[in-house]
């Protein structure tokens, strides 16, 4: 997904994040999502390289994303301190603490007994594994099967399995019920996803492009995508001429950006989306997280979709 809210939309900066978070997923030693190794049922079990004796009782979730799922579960009571970038639930315990460039000596002084990170920044892991401090790596999704797997991954390891297995089934069947509601069209509808003010988006091939794709619609960002990276930066030209049916909009919280900032753009006020009032602002956190909360995103889009009329 897209970077974490307080990094600066840069395109250096951007493409460090997102090419960090989808490496660590092949990290080593650290957990890592996927296939648990150990069936739901009483303690110890075991995820990837994680295996935990007792139910955690002090958790430290240095991801947001993990935080959000951790809530959801039923965890909650179990996490003593959460990230700087942790804002949901407003009653997670946020603290100081920085899951971009995390300090060892900061979280075991919280002194927990599982550490949740989304990315091994500064090979973190080892460094508290020299601690004797599990930690769970839970990398940014690619697939809503990956989002699932972690989801399914973080129940078992808190002790909260069937909480996180009902939680996946509800997220499936609602993207599902959403998506199979959306009424077929002679041509599909193309939008872009505006990740800053400066045009860069997310690809088809992304998460957050396959979120789109589920219902249908034509990423018009995917021929900007010369390098392969999955986050392109369109010019105002390109992106004019491409005069998409639909504009997301997830800075809307980081970079202030809204129709009206849209429409004051110079050549902007021409453009389908704009035009026909099809730009959707969202929520840039529920854009960038691929928790439970995948569930809101999916809806905005089928609202979006619904309310363009039919050719």
């Amino acid at each position: 997904m897209r970077r974490p809210p307080s990094i600066p939309t840069t395109a250096a900066v951007l493409a460090a994040v997102f090419t960090t978070a989808f490496a660590a997923a092949g990290c080593s030693g650290t957990g890592g999502s996927g296939p648990s190794a150990a069936p739901s049922g009483p303690f110890p079990v075991t995820v990837g390289d994680v295996t935990v004796d007792r139910q955690p009782q002090k958790i430290v979730s240095l991801s947001a994303t993990a935080t959000e799922t951790l809530f959801a579960i039923g965890a909650g009571p179990q996490v003593v301190a959460v990230d700087d970038q942790s804002n949901y639930p407003p009653d997670a315990p946020k603290t100081d603490l920085s899951g971009i460039k995390p300090n060892a000596e900061a979280i075991a002084a919280k002194n927990p007994d599982l550490v949740v990170i989304s990315n091994d920044t500064n090979k973190i892991a080892d460094q508290l594994a020299k601690l004797k401090i599990h930690t769970y790596l839970a990398p940014a999704a690619t697939t809503l099967d990956e989002a699932y797997a972690e989801i399914k991954d973080l129940g078992t390891l808190t002790g909260h399995t069937s909480e996180a297995d009902d939680t996946v089934t509800r997220m499936r069947s609602d993207i599902a019920k959403l998506t199979a509601d959306v009424a077929p069209r002679a041509r599909k509808l193309t939008y872009f996803h505006e990740l800053d003010p400066t045009l860069y988006s997310a690809t088809s091939k992304t998460f957050i492009g396959s979120i789109y794709a589920l219902f249908g619609l034509e990423n018009v960002a995917d021929a900007a995508d010369t390098t392969g990276s999955g986050y392109p930066q369109l010019s105002s030209e390109a992106l004019i001429k491409a005069n998409p049916d639909l504009i997301f909009l997830a800075d809307t919280r980081c970079c202030q950006q809204s129709v009206g900032t849209l429409k004051a753009r110079p050549g902007f006020a021409d453009v389908t989306a704009v035009r026909d009032g099809r730009v959707i602002e969202l929520d840039d956190d529920i854009a960038s997280r691929w928790g439970p909360r995948i569930v809101d995103l999916a809806r905005a889009v089928s609202d979006a979709i619904a309310a363009v009329p039919a050719e």
